[in-house]
């Protein structure tokens, strides 16, 4: 069973980072769903990629009235 340390470090055993391709080194992202479980994902290089491919800009809208209607909802 893994400790925390007082840094809030976990070792994540090598049977597990073999299973996730995850080796020293490699960026990894972590995140907690409502019921409290962690999960640590693998960062990927080029993952977004294309991701926004298409996507249409409305270039009259400003970066303060979308900041604002997005505060108001």
């Amino acid at each position: 069973m893994a400790k925390v340390s007082a840094k809030r470090q976990i070792t994540l055993p090598i049977e597990q980072c073999v299973i996730a391709h995850i080796n020293a080194g490699d960026d990894v992202e972590s995140f907690v769903d409502r019921q409290g479980v962690i999960s640590i994902i693998k960062k990927q290089s080029g993952a977004a990629k294309g991701l926004l491919k298409g996507v249409t800009v409305d270039s009259q809208v400003s970066e303060q009235s979308s900041l604002e209607s997005a505060i108001n909802r």
